[in-house]
């Protein structure tokens, strides 16, 4: 599949997540549940996705060792490797792949893989539309919250109804709306508006209807 495809998928899904998030919307916020974090299980592990750029040290083999780019199709290149799945991967799992791969030039090859710019495979983002600041994609880290999210995108533009936000969450295989209190949050400084994220959430936040 085509890395232009793949972003229209994506594009794709937010889009239907918008529209069934303002028809169940129609009776009011105050119909849908309070988020939570409920039956969360945090995997400490890192896993690498697209876009992320990793440092490969070969030992005594620094020809071999390279800074490169996770491709969008998730893909790594390397000197005598080509194509190599890098994404969903933990930096000691992709390690030793490259270990596989370079025993047919290298004697028992010792290989170090290093995320030094991060962004995480899509299921373990938070993404972040509507009237924020500045919407956009951020990597999970464990024991997000919505403030710290609210801190990464800038806060809330003039023209947000943060009160009205949704988080979108899948459940049991089923995308849940769950309603959030953000302007409490963020302007009243009122903590119990505070809730956990999960990764793979998608924080909507509507414009003010006046």
């Amino acid at each position: 599949m085509s890395t232009s495809v793949c972003r229209l998928i994506v594009a794709s899904r937010t889009i239907l997540i918008m529209l069934a998030v303002l028809v169940l919307g129609g009776c009011g916020p105050a119909t849908l549940p309070p988020a939570n974090a409920v039956g969360y299980d945090p995997r400490p592990d890192y896993l690498v996705g697209p876009l992320d750029t990793l440092s490969i040290f070969v030992w005594r083999n620094p020809d071999l060792s390279q800074t490169v780019p996770v491709r969008p199709d998730g893909r790594i290149s390397l000197p005598l490797i080509d194509d190599l799945p890098a994404a969903g991967k933990t930096p000691t799992q992709l390690a030793h792949d490259i270990e596989g791969r370079l025993k047919k030039y290298i004697q028992d090859p010792i290989v170090t893989v290093i995320v030094t710019a991060f962004n995480g495979p899509y299921g373990r983002q938070v993404r972040v539309i509507g009237e924020a600041a500045h919407p956009q994609a951020i990597p999970y880290r464990d024991n997000m919250t919505l403030l710290d999210v609210m801190i990464a995108v800038g806060g809330l533009t003039q023209y947000a109804s943060g009160n009205r936000g949704t988080i979108v969450r899948t459940v049991d295989g089923k995308e849940t709306p769950f309603r959030v209190r953000i302007a409490d949050l963020i302007k009243d400084g009122d903590v119990s508006a505070n809730v956990q994220m999960l990764p793979g959430d998608v924080l909507i936040i509507p414009q003010s209807w006046f």
